[in-house]
């Protein structure tokens, strides 16, 4: 399976692509898409939406995997986020693509073992179980987390972990 994993932010959006299964894969691409704080967000929107239709058109995944909306305690922010995540899901909704939405505590738990990891954990699981020759970036990393989540979440040995958590 090929899965785009995305890690939205206006600012900073990690992209990753990966493929495989949970005990055997490689990453194809990854990194993070970097705004700057003077571009206007309805830039950094259609920006988002170009780079992830970019992704999508480039490498022809099966999947998306985005990080599920989480606790923020700014309004502001989470309108930020959830535009960033709305310009990422309609990319790939336009290419007919599956959207899996992974907690960040599940991504956690599925690629460091504890649902609380630390990002550097994260980002070392992810050097670690992609063979990767140096560790990445957080939002990177964090991307490179999320798709591989959700292909340990399709993994018939692995799957009922999520079930019982109700992460799928």
């Amino acid at each position: 399976m090929r899965v785009v994993g995305i890690d939205p932010a206006i600012r900073n959006t990690g992209y990753a692509v990966i493929e495989g299964d949970s005990r055997d894969a490689r990453a194809l691409e990854y990194g993070t898409l970097h705004l700057p704080q003077n571009r206007p967000q309805s830039a950094c929107l259609l920006a988002i939406h170009e780079r992830v239709s970019e992704l999508i058109a480039r490498w022809q995944p099966d999947e998306l995997a985005i990080e599920g909306i989480i606790y923020v305690q700014s309004h502001r922010t989470a309108i930020a986020m959830g535009s960033a995540r709305a310009a990422t899901v309609l990319a790939a909704a336009r290419a007919g693509l599956r959207i899996a939405e992974y907690p960040p505590s599940c991504v956690k738990l599925a690629t460091v073992g504890r649902g609380a990891a630390l990002k550097q954990q994260v980002a070392f699981m992810m050097r670690a179980l992609l063979q990767l020759t140096e560790t990445p970036a957080p939002d990177a990393a964090d991307a490179l987390a999320i798709a591989y989540t959700h292909l340990a979440a399709a993994d018939p040995l692995k799957a009922h972990l999520f079930r019982e958590r109700k992460f799928i």
